[in-house]
């Protein structure tokens, strides 16, 4: 019965974590091709800023609430902070375009994605409880049922009205229905409910969560530090090249989720035997991501640039390279993933906020100066140097952390 259970939880992890991490895929190809190239480069954009300021709304994120020992915080202390780390989000989001000053069309699909993010944001904090009480499934159904209402009904819209703004609104509409009518259930049922508002212990989840929050934020900057740099320098057609290069990452992210979302808990449960047992996990999740990495190289290889060609109706065969550097970057990425993830089971944070402090001012520097002399090429050496970059360091401070740590199967 329990096997059947984990069974369960993975398959539909699965199923909801690549429908929901492929939106962002299919939502790219139905704008090129109904709305044009140049539109294509205003979402991307803007689907890039929301998902930057997303991490905010997150904070720190699932990994974090499901493995935290801490009895003084409960699962309504977390949902209290989600609500607040999400108006935050929000206030951003908006600060940053008038800062920029964009006109009033960018600002508004800047702002409508941004929305849509903050539901996804808050919806982490429900997945969390339900998680912790081994229903991972049920979160899997919830990621599937939002990807697969919100693409049809965006694909309807935007051929009807042909409008960006509005269609983005449909998918904002059945977020929220999706959070009423499925997520909150699953809480009912769980019998959850929410205690009343306590001020200490969410300043507390804030304050302990505020390493994990940044080295995540800086994350998704290094990720994305030379969308801003094309943002400004370049045209609306080259973002969208680049983000139709750079989409192929996607699959790594999606395939390093597969992996690592139904072994949280086990990872969580091999840190309190022994050292040998965790460390053997640790490399384990990292060689499953070298090995989906190559088959995603061998894939790009043969079948990459003709798959895009059709999807996206632009011919991409001189990029060809830059594809093949992006998905190596993306698997290098995604070790740090592995890597982080045990970092925080051992509530190592800080260190990982310096190491992001050091490559996103690396990042900074090589993303104007590869942009504004290569170009598109120039984006993707920034994207692939940075990466590299990551992983060196993580690994120093994997190993410094790892030999500290006193495990406690180890002191028995």
């Amino acid at each position: 019965m329990k096997s059947d259970l984990m069974k369960k939880n993975f398959i539909w992890n699965i199923i909801g974590s690549t429908f929901c991490t492929f939106n962002s895929l299919f939502f790219m190809i139905i704008v090129t091709r109904i709305n044009g190239v140049d539109s294509a480069g205003v979402f991307t954009f803007a689907f890039s800023t929301a998902c930057l300021l997303y991490i905010i709304g997150i904070y720190s994120g699932r990994t974090y609430q499901v493995t935290d020992d801490d009895l003084e915080i409960s699962d309504s202390d977390y949902i209290y902070s989600k609500i607040f780390t999400c108006l935050v989000m929000l206030v951003v989001g908006l600060a940053f375009c008038l800062i920029r000053g964009y006109d009033f069309v960018k600002i508004l699909i800047i702002m409508e994605l941004t929305i849509f993010k903050a539901m996804e944001a808050f919806s982490e904090g429900i997945y969390a409880i339900v998680q912790e009480n081994n229903e991972l499934y049920k979160v899997g159904i919830s990621l599937f049922l939002k990807a697969i209402i919100s693409l049809l009904l965006f694909v309807i819209v935007d051929i009807l009205t042909r409008n960006l703004s509005i269609s983005i609104i449909s998918i904002v509409i059945v977020n929220f229905m999706v959070i009423w009518l499925y997520d909150f259930n699953n809480l009912k049922k769980l019998k959850f409910k929410l205690d009343k508002f306590n001020f200490y212990p969410v300043k507390k989840t804030i304050i302990y969560g505020f390493s994990a929050f940044a080295f995540v934020f800086l994350t998704q900057y290094v990720i994305n530090a030379s969308k801003y740099v094309i943002d400004v320098t370049l045209s609306n057609e080259s973002q969208t090249i680049f983000g139709i290069i750079i989409m192929p990452a996607t699959v790594i992210v999606v395939l390093g989720q597969f992996v690592l979302q139904p072994f949280l808990l086990p990872l969580k449960n091999s840190l309190k035997e022994n050292k040998s047992k965790f460390l053997k996990m640790t490399i384990m999740l990292s060689c499953a991501i070298i090995v989906l990495g190559i088959l995603s190289l061998i894939f790009i290889y043969l079948f990459g640039v003709f798959a895009l060609n059709i999807l996206y109706g632009i011919n991409l065969s001189k990029y060809l390279t830059d594809l093949l550097i992006v998905i190596v970057g993306a698997t290098l990425y995604e070790i740090t993933v592995i890597l982080s993830t045990s970092l925080i089971t051992m509530r190592s944070t800080f260190s990982q906020l310096v190491v992001f402090i050091i490559v996103s001012i690396f990042t900074y520097f090589t993303s104007h100066f590869m942009v504004n002399k290569y170009a598109i090429d120039g984006a993707v050496y920034t994207y692939f140097l940075s990466m590299l970059f990551l992983l060196v360091l993580y690994i120093i401070i994997f190993v410094m952390i790892y030999r500290r740590y006193k495990f406690k199967g180890d002191r028995k």
